[in-house]
């Protein structure tokens, strides 16, 4: 067994490619809610978080299967319904202020739609207006005309009634 090895392994979730630690640690250390959005095959997941102590506790959560419910007929996972999740989250959620949190992958201009759906709700994140999608995208007026007029309805629905509030 070699005594003072040079080289240190890394963390275990740092190796997996699922924590970049450098990162972390720096939205961590701005002690503001986290927006954090996941993107799988099927759905949009947006959560705030926050973090006392390093635990992570989860204050509201909202997935696109949630548009379902609502009347949206279209795609659970295009930037339209993208857009709709973020203005869920922003409209439930009574934090004020947060700091966006897209995790290890590369943000896609479906993560900027779900922070452009915050920001419609009235939520203070710190961002750039260029990195956020055309309004004619977010409408879902590149699909079809009938998409976008679904989610003018829910979006009228989402913003007038809203559900419960939280934390």
């Amino acid at each position: 067994m070699a005594k003072n090895a040079i080289y240190s392994v890394k963390f275990r979730r740092r190796r997996l490619g699922l924590t970049n630690y450098t990162r972390r640690l720096a939205l961590l250390k701005s002690g503001k809610p986290r927006l954090v959005v996941r993107l799988s095959n099927r759905y949009v997941l947006a959560q705030v978080v926050k973090s006392v102590d390093g635990h992570d506790s989860i204050i509201y959560s909202a997935s696109s299967k949630e548009l379902t419910k609502m009347g949206w007929k279209g795609s659970l996972k295009n930037l339209p319904s993208a857009y709709l999740t973020g203005l869920l989250v922003g409209k439930n959620c009574s934090v004020k202020e947060l700091i966006l949190d897209c995790g290890v992958s590369k943000p896609s201009s479906r993560v900027f739609a779900v922070l452009k759906g915050c920001v419609d709700a009235g939520k203070s994140i710190p961002h750039s207006e260029k990195a956020l999608p055309i309004v004619e995208r977010l409408e879902g007026n590149h699909i079809n005309e009938k998409l976008s007029n679904d989610l003018i309805k829910i979006k009228e629905k989402i913003l007038k009634d809203g559900k419960k509030k939280t934390k």
